[in-house]
């Protein structure tokens, strides 16, 4: 079964371990020494994660040398995004009608002349 692009990277970004490595590698290029630092799992699991990640087409590994830099690449959060964005009308005019609603609900009732 083949998979849209924006449904393998929303689930490369499930995970909260690849997230924080991204988040890392918005700051720069970085090792893979270097991203496993802060976590307290082997090398193997942080480039499993690593794999994940790069299959979804967030990062790419260079070649410099005996250095191997992981890079983030933003084009796949720009789809995100976008398809967020899409719906953010539709949020926010749901929040609108919500807003004018609860307005009218703490407007003092009126009370009629008989």
């Amino acid at each position: 079964m083949a998979t849209d692009q924006l449904s393998t990277t929303f689930a490369a970004l499930a995970d909260p371990t690849r997230r924080a490595i991204l988040a890392r590698l918005a700051r720069g290029e970085a090792t893979v020494n270097e991203l496993a630092e802060p976590f307290e799992v082997s090398l193997q699991a942080v480039s499993k994660h690593l794999k994940v990640l790069e299959a979804a087409g967030l990062i790419t590994r260079g070649r410099m040398r005996q250095w191997r830099p992981c890079r983030l690449e933003t084009k796949p959060l720009v789809v995100v995004a976008d398809w967020v964005n899409e719906y953010r009308q539709f949020w926010e005019a749901g929040f609108d009608r919500l807003d004018s609603h609860l307005r009218l609900l703490q407007e003092p009732r009126k009370e009629t002349e008989s």
